[in-house]
């Protein structure tokens, strides 16, 4: 694993209280990009000397650490993993032939992981309760049912937050039964550091509740000895021998099924761009086992003068944004399409190679062949470069020492270890992922409750 990257937001000396009297709990769905943005966020709240608990089925956390990039979570001492055990549950094989490219085999996965969390997770905060003055409770908007025991212990705060996609064609019916068994509401997303005055309508809306804008969670620079790495992967020492702005990075992301004829199209189209391209192309994920030697560590900080065709998910969107990589756009479900939107006609950091009204068509050579051309090799594509490399150094400012995002950071740990501080209501925060509504709920008279929710 590849541990030199630096996150320059990982602050060393925070002003905050003592760090014994507060502990924080985490509880991502189990899917990659939130086990991945959840334990990222470990590691900047673990920086202030605050241990972090991060709860989960053994194969999740497994998988969660194989797949980190830049820094090892194994070496980070307050940082606890605890494996609890999920009962056997339905695994079908992913369907690449499917109408939505959601990965709906992995839904009987989440289902399981909230009924099997439940009550080990209850255990969990019951015994850091009894040891410490506050527990922290950040689950994803989903793993709503496997919390519900912590909401009524003392000492415990839960920040909640929802999102819920408006438009049917970006979930399959079976994932919004299983949504609505999590939580009420209906949200939108945003990120502050590319939709500032957004945020700010909605922050008038939300009538002067605190929030905070602590993304992106993601290394945003290397400190890396290419030389001297005899580790590196024979692609990535190819990688170094080529021109700048010359090879783009394909990959749709660890639960994507493609079709056959889509593959071959695909690689079809990449030959006939002539444009030099690294593609991972792997097998979409399984919700009962993870074998571990993920496809080639390439990422997108790889490709500080390259490109990257993507499917838009939120945290390849925050890699290349942080990075000032331009983005080909070909969304398959979820956010991605209204990702893909924001980087391609709001801040014009990426192009549209497959446009969202055709996702029922296979992607034919040529048209990949032509969007890969026009977003490595035509004065469009050296445009949206520009612009891409001018929101990166915005961001990268933003996480840096004395940055708004830095500030953020330091002004939510203050809050949480606040002594004097006894609230009920939800309050909202930014993340490098998406805007979240605050939650509704029943508070008992004496306890301090409320809920992060990252998704």
């Amino acid at each position: 694993m590849d541990n030199d990257q630096v996150n320059p937001q990982s602050h060393a000396t925070p002003n905050v209280h003592n760090p014994s009297q507060v502990e924080v709990v985490m509880v991502p769905l189990p899917a990659q990009g939130h086990l991945n943005q959840f334990l990222n966020l470990s590691r900047l709240i673990s920086a202030y000397d605050i241990p972090v608990h991060f709860a989960g089925a053994a194969v999740h956390n497994r998988q969660a650490k194989l797949r980190v990039h830049g820094w090892n979570p194994n070496s980070t001492p307050n940082i606890h993993f605890h494996n609890f055990t999920a009962s056997p549950f339905p695994s079908p094989p992913p369907d690449p032939a499917a109408p939505h490219k959601f990965p709906s085999h992995l839904i009987p996965s989440f289902a399981a992981a909230n009924r099997h969390l439940s009550e080990p997770l209850g255990d969990l905060v019951r015994k850091l309760s009894s040891k410490t003055r506050r527990v922290i409770v950040v689950h994803d908007s989903v793993m709503a049912s496997a919390v519900r025991d912590v909401v009524s212990m003392p000492n415990t705060e839960i920040y909640t937050f929802h999102t819920f996609p408006p438009h049917e064609s970006v979930f399959p019916p079976e994932f919004y039964d299983f949504v609505e068994e999590q939580y009420e509401f209906q949200n939108i997303n945003s990120i502050k550091i590319v939709e500032k005055p957004y945020m700010d309508l909605m922050g008038k809306i939300l009538e002067g509740k605190r929030n905070w804008a602590i993304g992106p969670f993601n290394p945003v620079s290397i400190s890396e000895d290419k030389a001297s790495n005899d580790d590196r992967h024979i692609c990535l020492k190819w990688l170094d021998k080529q021109e700048p702005n010359s090879v783009i990075y394909v990959s749709f992301g660890t639960t994507t099924a493609l079709t056959h004829e889509q593959v071959t199209e695909l690689a079809f189209g990449l030959e006939q761009s002539e444009i030099k391209f690294i593609w991972a192309l792997r097998d979409a994920d399984k919700s009962d086992i993870f074998n571990g030697g993920d496809e080639i560590q390439v990422r997108k900080i790889e490709l500080p003068k390259g490109g990257f065709l993507s499917h838009c998910r939120w945290n390849s969107c925050m890699e290349s944004i942080t990075m000032g990589v331009p983005i080909g756009a070909w969304p398959m479900h979820s956010d991605q399409p209204r990702n893909a939107v924001l980087v391609t006609e709001l801040h014009g950091i990426g192009t549209v190679l497959r446009d969202w009204a055709h996702r029922d068509d296979v992607a034919r050579a040529d048209t990949v062949a032509n969007g890969v051309r026009e977003l490595m090799a035509s004065e469009k594509g050296n445009r949206v470069r520009k612009r891409a490399e001018e929101l990166g150094g915005a961001v990268r400012e933003s996480v840096a020492e004395g940055g708004a995002s830095w500030k953020e950071l330091d002004s939510f740990i203050a809050h949480i270890k606040s002594l004097d501080r006894i609230s009920t209501t939800c309050m909202p925060i930014y993340t490098n992922s998406k805007y979240k509504m605050p939650c509704r709920r029943s508070y008992k008279e004496g306890t301090l409750v409320k809920t992060i929710i990252l998704v």
